[in-house]
């Protein structure tokens, strides 16, 4: 990610969100991000919570979806991975070729997502109002991304400025949370004031669950499109119905690596129809006798006719023959030329 913002971000980077997916199963979350690689997204990310430090036993469900955990608290408490696990996760992913991102829900989990080695941390929706905290991640010195689920833009100026002061390297995703999100919700139009706004990286981390909008902020200039991502709709977990499968995400990643190419490269339509001269000729048409024509005839209307190959006079010449006489006998569908007219 540092190397990526060093570079100028020369590409849109295609973020797989694992978040509890792997439903506090450690074996899930490395089978994830071999998932997540085989599919060429960019980097794989998680999230990294802390029960005890980010949440009270009377946190109510957002979506009360558990029937194994008592309270949302104990949810989390069974999401939560060891700091070697953690570092496990990390390096996993390095030797798949693919970064690692998190994003803390605590203090100590940015202590502990510093201490194994992130190269970047991401700012969560709901944590963006949560200024003490992005001032903690920001004083890891690594490059923050912002998620603006829930953030007007005055918050998010506030966070903003916290990784200015610093001096960081930054992202701002438009984000609608809301799982899945519907199309007339998903924001498009916010890249655009993003990159206007902040002169930063614009992106979208998308919910609606499916791969268009993921394309279409690639078409926009998006710079991060951050998706969920599932092994199956038929797994368990609130963020489902708003994820990608990981079949879906390889789509998404082909999908985004055709239009970057297409529209690094401009075509001249001039230029490029003089390249295919040769197909011009072969799809082409030209003017022919429609039956026999004696030399020496007036040539109407009815005389002619336009038929490949595109060899001859070319039809645009067809009012021209039209009026002329026959230097010669022509026989049907024989194709003109210029000197077969006076």
């Amino acid at each position: 990610m540092q190397e990526w913002f060093r570079a100028g971000c020369p590409r849109c980077l295609v973020i797989a969100e694992v978040a509890q997916a792997h439903d506090g199963s450690l074996g899930a979350a490395h089978a994830y991000i071999d998932a997540v690689a085989a599919a060429g997204a960019d980097a794989v990310k998680f999230q990294t919570h802390i029960a005890a430090a980010e949440s009270t036993p009377s946190e109510p469900w957002r979506v009360p979806f558990s029937p194994q955990d008592e309270s949302r608290y104990a949810y989390w408490k069974r999401m939560e991975f060891t700091e070697p696990q953690w570092r496990g996760l990390l390096e996993h992913a390095g030797e798949k070729g693919i970064g690692f991102l998190s994003s803390p829900f605590s203090e100590e989990a940015v202590d502990l997502l510093e201490r194994i080695g992130v190269p970047a941390l991401k700012v969560a929706s709901g944590e963006v109002m949560n200024l003490p905290l992005v001032e903690r991640m920001a004083a890891a010195g690594k490059p923050l991304l912002f998620s603006s689920g829930m953030s007007g833009w005055e918050e998010l100026d506030a966070a903003v400025e916290v990784a200015r002061r610093r001096g960081l390297p930054f992202a701002v995703l438009q984000c609608t949370t809301a799982y899945p999100c519907p199309p007339e919700e998903t924001g498009l139009n916010v890249l655009a004031e993003i990159r206007g706004r902040y002169g930063c990286p614009a992106g979208l981390s998308d919910h609606s669950g499916a791969i268009y909008a993921g394309l279409a902020a690639a078409v926009l200039g998006a710079k991060l499109v951050e998706v969920h991502v599932t092994f199956s709709r038929a797994c368990f977990g609130p963020d489902v119905p708003a994820s990608l499968t990981v079949e879906e995400l390889a789509d998404l990643v082909r999908g985004v690596r055709f239009l970057e190419r297409a529209l690094a490269n401009p075509v001249d339509k001039d230029a490029a129809a003089g390249r295919r001269e040769e197909l011009r000729r072969t799809f082409g048409k030209s003017v022919v006798a429609a039956r026999d024509l004696p030399a020496g005839h007036l040539l109407r209307r009815e005389d002619l006719a336009l038929k490949k190959p595109g060899t001859g006079l070319p039809p645009a010449r067809l009012s021209h023959c039209v009026g002329r006489t026959t230097t010669r006998p022509l026989a049907a569908d024989e194709i003109l030329s210029e000197d077969d007219l006076a």
